[in-house]
């Protein structure tokens, strides 16, 4: 595809003064180096929704809760001047998803609760914002959630997966209720002259099966667990209630077997339009996507369009005549293939056209990193500019991550926000004049920020973090581009330790993403800090296979994935190496997921590292082929299946090189891994390894899922953490773990602890 640059408006998204003075001399002297544990006292800003004014913006404040074994959500709000501190509106512990009313005077959104200490279905919760306390209107059994409201403000459309069964049920269960509660009334204040009724026997509870009857080939998803074919999400409507006291009655809108996603209202009013695919194993076709209606009133669903191709949020223009979404084309199959933005025409059967054919890189899509928000980071997608002359988007390109206003006309693009960042969410007030969005730097997790179109700079809202961080010696990565094996450029970065010294040798870690079609970039990474602050250098390359670099250097690794990627990761290391400033004797390599992969691949074929990690890994092919979340049964990795094509299968394996590695290896593992499970990843090396009497150590991590890393339990994420330094601490600085021992040497009598009497 052909590369068009794009024109700036001069809208510089530089960090505030005050998050680029930390690294000012003097303040060196009082700051200290982050540690694993400050992921403890981390703040994220999620799901940012300006008011329709423009005046006020909502977030949802994530942050760790108090036993460090999960995350709690409440909402937040600032103003968009820029003078004043962020407020707390909620005092729930998992408040998420606020939505503002068409006039700016109530907000919706979602609050779960416990019950007997387990998390009841989250149920739509409404907050006047002229005051009052927020109550909850809705008591679905499966709770609600992603709530809009209607045009005019009178209705509030949602989801929710609550079957007639479950109504039937939660109908009986609260009848029961209510007649328990009556009675105990009438026990506790009888009336003169009235027999107390005799108690009614308890009825058995019913019970229903936990056993698993699997039809389809898709049955699980990592970190969701087993699908519930009895449950798709379905579309309901309720009107909005005028108090707490009004009751409202949910109404269901869709029905049947198949799920509804990405719903929007029509201008009117009068109809919603969502997403569905009508198929009962879609994965035996190439991905498309289906538009539908329903009328409010009801009726069945009428089919507006397909689109050949998986569609993100839908986006109505101002005239509610079309919508705008992001999509990759799926012919011709491949690997990877970049989304690109489309409109059409909100009529049957209509052609979207393609507005970012021209640009060779990625639209509305992000950067890979370890601090996204892990709870309630809200949607994203296109908004259309006030005239419907324009849609804004985010856009990624070469590790950057800013938002660009693409012409409906032309597809010409023009830059929004420019620099060396990554945009995680954006939203606009209704007349556009203002665009909020969060951001996120090598140096700061995520801040709020605030764009007066046209022409203004961007005004910081938020420093969340600002208590912690200014404590912190964080230090900016070095970029570096450099050439391929093959000639081809290949970018990376380089972690360094705070006070580096180029004339001093330091040990170094080459850490891969995974993927494989992701990239890094400038976002923020705990784990590069806080390795670079133990003391090492962190090379993270974006290899061939990496998106934001086009589509012919994402998708060259089709049917050659590990292979010549590999190749690009040795020039890495190669490059820093003729630096100078590396100690070859201590190099070390970890990843995740497809950089587990990669890692596995690379310890079979070289043994220049003294240590490796493999987290979340894959060993076999085939066996990951029969055992992932999803299925592989169209040509993008593998032109078939692994009885079609065995030796592919096999040649691609790490296990295969089993017998060339040399290098001692930690495994981490989510034993509710489902994307890569451990039987077709650790389990395989780590047998093999201890047959062949290498080094290698297990850590599994229970019931964590493939987001162990991003948003699995702090502590959790803490001890991965550790335990990562910690085997590299052991073989490349040579410092005792005995943890890691097959038979840790015991402690001498004299030093035992005295018994506790």
């Amino acid at each position: 595809m052909r590369y068009r640059p794009l024109r700036s408006i001069g809208l510089a998204a530089a960090i505030a003064i005050s998050i680029i003075s930390a690294s000012a001399p003097g303040a060196l002297a009082q700051k200290r180096s982050i540690t694993e544990k400050d992921l403890f006292d981390f703040t994220w800003i999620g799901d940012p929704q300006v008011s329709p004014d423009g005046a006020r913006v909502l977030f949802v404040r994530v942050a760790v809760n108090e036993k460090k074994d999960g995350y709690k959500t409440s909402i937040w709000s600032v103003g968009t001047s820029g003078n004043e501190e962020p407020r707390q509106l909620t005092r729930g512990d998992r408040d998420s998803s606020p939505r503002w009313s068409p006039d700016g005077r109530s907000v919706v959104f979602i609050r779960a609760t416990e019950k007997e200490g387990k998390p009841e279905p989250g149920q739509l919760c409404m907050m006047p914002m002229s005051g009052g306390d927020p109550f909850v209107f809705t008591d679905l059994p499966k709770g609600a959630s992603n709530p809009e409201w209607s045009p005019d403000g009178k209705m509030i459309a949602f989801t929710s997966s609550s079957n007639p069964e479950d109504l039937a049920k939660h109908a009986k269960k609260k009848g029961k209720d209510d007649e328990q509660k009556k009675a105990a009334d009438a026990t506790a204040s009888p009336s003169q002259g009235s027999e107390k009724a005799p108690p009614k026997p308890d009825e058995p509870e019913e019970r229903e099966s936990d056993i698993q009857v699997i039809t389809k080939a898709v049955y699980r998803a990592d970190n969701e667990g087993f699908l519930d074919p009895k449950r798709p999400p379905h579309i309901w409507v309720v009107p909005v209630p005028t108090s707490a006291d009004a009751k409202v009655e949910p109404k269901q809108l869709t029905t049947g077997r198949f799920e509804e996603e990405n719903f929007f209202w029509a201008k009117d009013g009068s109809k919603i339009y969502f997403a569905s695919l009508r198929v009962d194993e879609p994965y035996y076709q190439l991905p498309r996507t289906e538009l539908y209606s329903v009328a409010v009133t009801g009726g069945e669903a009428v089919k507006v369009n397909t689109f050949e191709m998986n569609a993100g949020t839908f986006a109505l223009s101002p005239d509610g005549k079309q919508i705008a979404f992001v999509a990759a084309l799926t012919e011709p199959v491949n690997s990877y293939t970049q989304p690109d933005l489309w409109v059409v025409d909100l009529a049957p059967n209509a052609k979207p056209r393609n507005l970012t054919a021209a640009l060779d890189s990625d639209v509305g899509r992000g950067l890979t990193g370890d601090n996204a928000p892990p709870r309630a980071g809200g949607p994203s997608g296109p908004i259309w500019t006030a005239d419907g002359r324009g849609v804004m988007d985010l856009f990624a390109k070469e590790g950057r991550n800013n938002l660009v206003r693409f012409d409906v006309a032309t597809g010409a693009p023009t830059e929004i926000t420019r620099g060396n960042q990554g945009v995680l969410r954006f939203r606009a007030s209704a007349d556009r004049s203002k665009i909020v969005y969060t951001l996120s730097t090598p140096t700061m997790v995520n801040e709020l920020f605030v764009l007066e179109q046209p022409g203004s700079a961007p005004k910081q809202l938020t420093k969340i973090n600002d208590g912690l961080f200014s404590q912190l010696n964080l230090t900016e990565p070095e970029e570096i581009w450099y050439e391929s094996f093959d000639g081809k450029r290949v970018h990376t970065w380089v972690q360094k330790p705070p006070g580096f010294d180029p004339k001093k040798k330091y040990p170094l870690i080459l850490n891969i993403h995974g993927g494989p079609h992701a990239a890094y970039g400038y976002i923020f990474s705990h784990e590069f800090q806080w390795m670079a602050a133990k003391g090492y250098l962190v090379l993270y390359p974006n290899p061939r296979g990496s998106t934001t670099y086009g589509q012919e250097f994402g998708n060259i690794i089709q049917h050659n994935y590990p292979g010549d990627d590999y190749k690009d990761l040795m020039a890495g290391v190669d490059e820093v190496v003729r630096r100078g400033y590396v100690d070859t004797a201590k190099l070390g390599v970890t990843g995740g997921s497809g950089g587990g992969l990669l890692t596995n691949w690379t310890i079979g074929q070289t043994d220049r590292f003294a240590a490796a990690v493999s987290q979340r890994d894959i060993a076999d092919w085939e066996a990951w082929w029969y055992t992932a979340d999803f299925t592989l049964f169209q040509p993008t990795w593998f032109k078939g299946a692994p009885f079609d094509q065995p030796e592919d299968f096999r040649s691609r394996s790490p296990i295969t090189h089993i017998n060339k590695v040399k290098t001692p290896l930690m495994l981490i593992l989510g034993e509710a891994d489902y994307r890569t499970p451990p039987s077709s990843g650790g389990d395989q090396m780590f047998r093999a390894l201890k047959y062949r009497k290498v080094p290698t150590v297990m850590v599994r991590f229970p019931g964590e899922s493939h987001e162990l890393s991003r948003s699995g339990k702090p502590w959790h994420r803490i001890e991965r953490l550790q335990h990562i330094v910690g085997w590299f601490d052991k073989w490349l600085m040579g410092v005792g773990k005995p943890e890691y021992e097959i038979a840790p040497p015991e402690v001498p009598a004299a030093a035992r602890p005295a018994p506790q009497r």
